[in-house]
């Protein structure tokens, strides 16, 4: 097996695990605010089967991984039913937070771990290959990087995306009343964004800081 394919598969399964975890992260926050549906339905779950979206979580991250560019997709929506939320409005900003902010979380994780190994270990860089800890090393920097990607790719304020909840959330009434009327043309913005802009320089400004972090 070839150190790219490594690579691509060592992504793959970092990015099943950061859509896993986003995912249980919406399902757990509602259920705390007061909403059980995504619980009832068992989403709070680290198995990817019970998150999986075929083209968001297995056919788009596998075609971005092979062809070296961000692993980005999405997995089945976490249902929340708003109206069972204590606080509809304000709960509802902080369930769709609590996804990016779980990704923000195990990234941070990710970097402790990877500066021990570095400290006790013997590891000494990503991409070095004179430890017997690089394909942890490896499989560490993916989940770190795969789980900023996500984090910042789902605070994009476009509808279905958790940014656009977050946003509509914090607007005046009117202005959210009117961002609400976007929402059907939500996908087809977010298919333009993807496809006719270079998300690259949005995930640069984050992925720098981290890889900062880390001596990278």
């Amino acid at each position: 097996m070839s150190f790219s394919t490594i690579e691509i598969l060592f992504q793959f399964l970092a990015f099943l695990f950061a859509i896993s975890l986003h995912e249980s992260a919406h399902a757990w926050s509602a259920n705390r605010l007061g909403d059980p549906t995504a619980r009832f339905l068992g989403r709070i779950s680290l198995n990817p089967a019970r998150h999986i979206d075929p083209i968001g979580t297995i056919l788009m991250p596998l075609v971005a991984a092979i062809t070296h560019i961000p692993v980005i997709g999405w997995a089945k929506p976490t249902p929340v039913n708003v109206s069972q939320l204590r606080n509809p409005l304000r709960d509802n900003v902080l369930v769709a937070a609590a996804g990016p902010v779980s990704n923000f979380l195990v990234a941070a994780g990710a970097v402790v771990l990877m500066r021990f190994l570095e400290l006790v270990g013997g590891a000494t860089s990503v991409a070095g290959r004179d430890s017997i800890l690089d394909p942890l090393m490896l499989l560490l920097y993916a989940v770190m990087t795969i789980n900023v990607v996500l984090a910042v790719f789902n605070l994009i304020p476009i509808p279905p995306l958790d940014g656009s909840h977050i946003l509509e959330g914090l607007l005046p009434a009117g202005l959210r009343e009117l961002y609400g009327s976007v929402k059907e043309y939500g996908f087809v913005l977010l298919l333009a964004l993807i496809w006719f802009t270079d998300l690259s320089r949005l995930f640069a400004p984050f992925l720098n800081f981290f890889n900062s972090l880390i001596g990278f």
